[in-house]
């Protein structure tokens, strides 16, 4: 059993049928999209019946596009014309084939290429109250009815339009490599040995919803108290397109009570698990449908390109106090991340990718080049 997705003009002149409407980014290729329109010339009136298929990226609402300004700004768009039928056309997928049953006589199959460096399917979440559609990268197949194919000042009635949106999604990589691993050694004041901090992760690659394990190990060489581990998940998204806007949010975080006295050790796993679900209020995180994002960029690929990029880091902080005379004073440091070579933090950075199904979302995660 074959689902069709299917959308008619408000005139019923022309219907858009598609086979699905998730198509995957495998890196060196991208799914053909390929379809039907089904067209009725009784009601064309000499004029024609065309087909685009467009990458957009929007960075506002509907309910925004005033005095002729429209948020929203054409990435790639791709036009045939579909009926008069023009020119030779390209042997029928097995998909246009079922489709063309449904179609009858009146079906006009399209085919359409994505390029390889164009952006994923990826959307910012809205505040619950905000209405219309969100700010993303979409793609979206329209069949009209006009003259030309693209004139400006030929105005196209709704009725004489139908469109899909889909998505163009990515499969998580099926090899997976060894995790990896930064460490940092803080000195405090008034003592003459460091707090050393080690975090790795078992491997690179991990889906969306599974647990990911935290080694942590940590040698206090100081008379200072290490009285709480506290591990971050963070989303960074990168706006490329209008203009360079850069944000983070956490998308997990949580505080482990684990002392260790001066001049001990600890060495223990323990297990994070960021999830959508548990996130769903938060404005401006970059999701897609069910799963958090990745943004995979392949090597020679225009970075400005693809829209929003999106990243994950992981960090671990330890919380270090020591008690002053009679116990009444007491001084607290953070151990904040690694990220820039003079900043003392440890940092482990994750980078998640976009998959077709919810179980195969995946966190892959990078190593920074930590250094104190």
């Amino acid at each position: 059993l074959c689902r069709v997705y299917k959308k008619t003009s408000g005139n019923e002149s022309i219907a858009l049928y598609l086979g699905k409407r998730d198509f995957v980014d495998h890196v060196e290729s991208v799914d053909v999209v390929d379809g039907v329109i089904k067209v009725d010339p009784a009601e064309l009136d000499g004029r024609k019946v065309w087909v685009y298929l467009a990458c957009a990226f929007r960075y506002g609402s509907d309910d925004l596009d005033v005095i002729g300004l429209s948020f929203r700004k054409d990435i790639w768009v791709k036009r045939v014309q579909i009926y008069p039928v023009v020119g030779t056309k390209p042997a029928n997928t097995p998909m246009q084939e079922a489709l063309l049953k449904k179609c009858g006589d009146q079906g006009h199959p399209f085919t359409f290429t994505i390029d390889t460096n164009l952006p994923c399917s990826v959307g910012l979440q809205p505040a619950p109250e905000d209405a219309g559609k969100s700010c993303g990268v979409d793609y979206e197949v329209k069949a009209y009815i006009a003259k030309e194919a693209d004139d400006p000042d030929e105005k196209i009635s709704k009725k004489d339009t139908c469109r899909l949106i889909i998505r163009k999604i990515q499969f998580a990589p099926g090899k997976v490599g060894a995790g990896p691993k930064a460490d940092i050694s803080k000195n405090f004041m008034m003592s003459d040995k460091p707090v050393h901090l080690e975090a790795s992760i078992e491997k690179e690659l991990y889906f969306h919803g599974d647990p990911i394990p935290v080694n942590v190990k940590i040698n206090n060489e100081t008379t200072k108290v290490v009285k709480k581990i506290k591990i971050t998940v963070e989303q960074t998204t990168e706006v490329l397109l209008y203009q360079s806007d850069k944000y983070s949010k956490t998308v997990f975080t949580e505080e482990f009570a684990e002392e260790i006295k001066g001049e001990s050790t600890l060495e223990k796993t323990f297990t994070v698990i960021p999830l959508l679900s548990n996130n769903k209020e938060k404005r401006g995180l970059a999701v897609d449908v069910s799963e958090f994002p990745k943004t995979y960029i392949r090597p020679g690929m225009d970075k400005g390109m693809q829209g929003i990029m999106v990243s994950y880091k992981i960090k671990v902080n330890l919380l270090v106090s020591s008690g002053g005379l009679l116990g009444g004073l007491t001084l607290k440091e953070k151990i904040p991340e690694i990220n820039h070579m003079h900043k003392k933090r440890i940092s482990l950075k994750c980078c998640a990718h976009i998959c077709l199904h919810p179980c195969k979302c995946a966190f892959l995660i990078c190593q920074d080049n930590a250094s104190v």
